[in-house]
């Protein structure tokens, strides 16, 4: 293993680098495969494979569920095992996996198990995120985060890029199996790049439910309420695919709600280095309020537009920042369990915020889900304020 890094010290060695580096280069990677898929997976299950609402939904949601599963697990046994990288490549390589078996599925249901192996893959996050913040000073913890994400959205950029150039030529099925391909190349420079040794000490332990103490669960809380409202992208496709956008351009507005993301990724996290996690956390929320009123008071494609504008930019301030303060606010030996359960008590939420929000938009109309999102966004913004954040050191 790594060793971590003395919390105080603001310089990174050669090493660690390196190995950020490498963390870098498969998260561009595997997002380049993802993304190759997701701005034309709502229409390839609602068109090609003739699913309805509440099945996208039911399938998004379930995704997250899984997600939050594998995560807690994984962080779990990473602290247990005093092992990482073991979970890191073979998550790559359960989501390249995947990837093939959506290529042959023909009616929807076929999609679940090749699902359930995409999102078992996630099983790489927490161990990946536990080893980043062991190896980051704290005055480079947020940047070094906010440059995963940043890497994440520049390989999704690219991914979509791709999925738009070649959809007409390639169809969806072809497109997928090549999707495949980026994924296990970050599955090799794992095993190749990442050097980890086995601990002697024990360093590392699994995290049991006495160790969490009242702030994490506070904030946990809010983040799982704030989670009921946040329902899958899709819903914001569909929505703009009904509001007078051509099937061709949907992508694009995934691709400039992912650029957004990519652009202010690694600024938000240098910003959370300097003036604290909670107040980015705070605009995180404002901006994603922003989205919701847009959807249901904005007219036009130009706002359109600014709402996939404004979704990326909300996106770059909470995903870095929300990670990291995790991390901050457990007990170091701890970290990759509690990134773990943070993530499982927020993907749990995920299939019940899709899956309602794809029944209200069904029954009642877009506006219900936005607005339920609306109000549990506000909850979630009036206790971060307690939430107590651990002092960076000068």
């Amino acid at each position: 293993m790594i060793e971590p890094t003395n919390e105080t010290v603001d310089r990174e060695t050669p090493e660690q680098k390196r190995s950020i580096r490498t963390f870098a280069a498969a998260s561009f990677l595997n997002d380049l495969g993802s993304d190759i898929i997701y701005p034309i997976w709502p229409q390839f299950v609602t068109t090609v494979l003739k699913a309805n609402m509440t099945a996208l939904g039911f399938l998004d949601g379930l995704g997250e569920a899984l997600v939050s599963l594998s995560q807690a697990a994984s962080g779990y046994f990473s602290d247990r095992l005093k092992k990482r990288k073991i979970f890191i490549w073979a998550g790559y390589l359960c989501g390249s996996m995947s990837r093939l078996g959506y290529a042959v599925s023909s009616v929807w249901t076929h999609l679940l198990p090749f699902k359930v192996l995409d999102r078992i893959g996630k099983i790489r996050n927490a161990p990946r995120d536990a080893l980043v913040a062991d190896i980051s000073p704290d005055r480079r913890r947020g940047r070094n985060f906010g440059l995963l994400r940043t890497m994440d959205n520049a390989g999704a950029f690219t991914g979509i890029l791709i999925s738009i150039a070649f959809l007409n030529i390639l169809g969806y099925r072809l497109l997928f199996a090549l999707a495949a391909i980026p994924s296990l190349i970050g599955a090799v420079l794992i095993i190749l790049n990442i050097k980890e040794q086995r601990s002697e000490k024990k360093i590392y332990q699994g995290l049991a439910i006495k160790d969490i103490d009242g702030n994490l669960r506070l904030y946990i809380m809010l983040n799982a309420i704030y989670a009921l409202g946040a329902f899958s992208y899709s819903f914001l496709m569909v929505f703009a695919a009904g509001s007078g956008f051509k099937k061709g351009f949907v992508p694009v507005l995934y691709l400039i709600y992912t650029a957004a993301a990519g652009l202010f990724s690694l600024p938000f996290g240098k910003l959370s280095d300097k003036i604290g996690r909670k107040p980015v956390l705070f605009l995180a929320y404002i901006l994603w309020a922003g989205v919701s009123v847009g959807v249901l008071f904005g007219r036009g494609l130009i706002v359109i537009v600014l709402i996939f504008v404004l979704y990326g930019v909300h996106k770059a301030a909470l995903e870095p920042v929300q990670r990291t303060l995790v991390t901050e606010i457990c007990p170091p030996q701890f970290r990759a369990s509690a990134l773990g359960a943070f993530q499982m008590i927020i993907g749990l939420c995920a299939l019940p915020a899709s899956a309602l929000a794809g029944f209200l938009w069904e029954r009642f109309g877009a506006a219900v889900p936005f607005t339920l999102s609306l109000g549990l966004t506000a909850i979630a913004a009036a206790l971060l304020p307690f939430v107590r954040e651990r002092r960076i050191s000068a």
